[in-house]
């Protein structure tokens, strides 16, 4: 039974003239948020921008970092909530308040527990996944990270032809998922790798054979949602963009949004929830906001994501935070697009250096803090955007790289482009990338030193239990570090892209927004990318952005259900506050 009685009138064109929750984006945070609305007897409405859902969720690998929660249980690895308490603290610090941190501790299992009690959607541990700072206060080196168990979607129908398109296509049931990504990336380095990839192909021919439509990642975190949307009677009106909120006596009453051209409004009794994704394809902001260079070129983010509802937000008086910051990740810019560059620069036989041919970093570093260290080299003057990858033929040899195979050549595209230079010497190399070629040639011998003792005097590549993850353990004595010395050489391109922005509008532990002064902005509500990272500038561990955007999404409906106004009447100081620019 719903909470209001009163009735909603669709117009001619179908959408609600009113309702009680009104959720903007049909991504993970917007999708939460309806789904937990619903079930609470809230007669609520998604309006998605484009004509999808699932949002960079769906483009994702699928990761959740919700501590506690039934998976990690089942597994036997649910630690204590107060070490993971302990570790948000020592990794974010006071950039984000703690009652925040301490509320997505404490509630994201019974959110878990909400998502599996009404939708598709099931997840298990990845096994020893590590947290991305295991060394530090309450880190932990198995990790507390899970994933979407493999479903076949055909329940969802016609529905999923509007699943949000992949990042990286892969044919229709070929599921990898990330637990099997680690054994695969290997290639035949251990018996593992192979046998993994014929499991892969066996169940793809047996899925096939049945019919089946198998999603994994990111894809089933999406569609278990969006089932559980279509249980509970919630609708998702796509192709109706978000351009303004509607405000009334100081609070937010509604939206205003623009669908075939014409302008709409949809009232909300209760609240409004934005659930609309970053800014990462939005040039304008990226140019105001964030470290330079930057393209929306480089970022895997939905193509949707240009900040409507940030924009939305500031127009309304609302406080933001971390706009300079986002989910960062080195990146190979390929001519089809990013490729987010996650265990390539971990694998031993690689280093990256700076357009003075030196390294800076650690490349096995976690991909956030990866590329703050190149846009931290980049504001000394020296080059680093973009920086390049130094691998040799034993490296392609060995290992998957950007999609292909072991000993696959590069293809010819990918030199037309830009992307990959080739010789025969490090000199010759050196000359490709425009580097000075004593600097590389000095590089490459120290890093080649450090491989054959096994100690990175320089970066402790190899140290971090995380740095083990996506390495060879077929490699002596450090996992990490291979010397580099089998012609021909290749650099490859890399630039700092990333998985969608995490700067947005400031909210508090319920999900409300805030305005400067700490003050609540009534019936406005934000989760996922719109609002600012309670992660601060770091990442706790994989699935540290959709784990809070689904916590966070479920907060703020239960938030407008316990405390927002029973019913809603039009106003004569009613005002529409449309988007602001960049």
């Amino acid at each position: 039974m719903r909470v209001s009685t009163s009735s909603t009138t669709d117009g001619a064109d179908g959408l609600p003239q009113e309702v009680d929750v009104v959720v903007v984006g049909a991504g993970g945070a917007g999708m939460s948020a309806a789904l937990a609305a619903g079930k609470r007897g809230l007669e609520t409405v998604v309006l998605e921008k484009s004509a999808y859902f699932g949002g960079s969720t769906a483009r994702s690998g699928g990761g959740v970092w919700i501590p506690g929660n039934y998976a990690l249980v089942a597994a036997g690895q649910a630690d204590s909530l107060e070490e993971s308490k302990r570790y948000l603290d020592s990794i974010v610090g006071d950039e984000v308040p703690k009652v925040r941190r301490d509320t997505y501790v404490d509630r994201g299992a019974e959110v878990m527990d909400f998502v599996r009690a009404h939708t598709p959607l099931r997840f298990e541990w990845v096994k020893d996944y590590a947290d991305y700072h295991p060394e530090a206060p309450g880190g932990r080196l198995k990790g507390r990270s899970c994933e979407p168990i493999p479903m076949d979607a055909r329940f969802l129908g016609a529905e999923l032809d509007r699943l949000h398109p992949q990042y990286a296509k892969a044919p229709a049931n070929m599921i990898v998922t990330q637990a099997d990504f680690r054994k695969i990336n290997l290639g035949i380095r251990t018996v593992r790798g192979p046998v993994t990839m014929a499991k892969v192909l066996v169940k793809r021919i047996v899925s096939l054979a049945l019919r089946r439509r198998m999603y994994a990642m990111g894809n089933a975190i999406a569609i278990g949602l969006r089932q559980g949307l279509v249980d509970a009677d919630v609708p998702v009106h796509y192709e109706t963009e978000l351009s303004g909120l509607l405000i009334e006596d100081g609070r937010v009453a509604g939206v205003k949004v623009t669908r075939d051209g014409v302008e709409h409004v949809v009232r909300a009794r209760r609240g409004v929830i934005l659930g609309s994704g970053g800014f990462e394809r939005n040039l304008e902001m990226r140019e105001k906001y964030q470290p330079q260079p930057t393209s929306v070129d480089w970022t895997t983010g939905s193509e949707f994501n240009t900040g409507g509802g940030i924009l939305a937000g500031i127009a309304a008086g609302a406080d933001t935070g971390l706009l300079d910051d986002a989910w960062w990740g080195p990146t190979i810019p390929l001519p089809g697009g990013p490729w987010f560059c996650l265990a390539e620069r971990n694998l031993p036989g690689s280093i990256i250096v700076n357009q003075a041919g030196r390294r800076y970093m650690n490349e096995a570093l976690p991909y956030v803090e990866a590329v703050h260290a190149m846009y931290d080299g980049e504001a000394t003057g020296v080059g680093h955007v973009p920086s390049w990858m130094v691998i040799d033929q034993r490296y392609r040899n060995r290992y998957l790289f950007a999609g292909l195979m072991p000993r696959q050549p590069f293809p010819g595209r990918w030199y037309k482009h830009g992307t990959v230079k080739k010789a025969a010497t490090i000199e010759e190399l050196a000359a490709e990338i425009e580097v000075p070629p004593d600097a590389l040639r000095e590089t490459l011998d120290r890093f080649n030193g450090f491989a054959r003792t096994g100690d990175d005097v320089d970066f402790q590549r190899g140290v971090s239990g995380y740095d083990k993850y996506y390495s060879d353990p077929s490699v002596k004595p450090n996992p990490s570090l291979h010397v580099i010395d089998q012609a021909p050489f290749y650099a490859v391109k890399i630039v700092p892209g990333d998985l969608g922005t995490k700067g947005g509008l400031v909210t508090d532990e319920r999900a409300r927004v805030l305005r400067a002064d700490g003050s609540v902005i009534e019936g406005l509500y934000a989760a996922g990318n719109v609002s600012s990272a309670v992660m601060g500038h770091t990442y706790a561990g994989p699935g540290a952005t959709i784990g809070p955007a689904i916590v966070f999404g479920y907060l703020a409906a239960e938030d407008i259900a316990r405390g927002g106004l029973e019913t809603g009447t039009s106003a004569p100081s009613s005002t529409i506050v449309e988007r602001e620019t960049a």
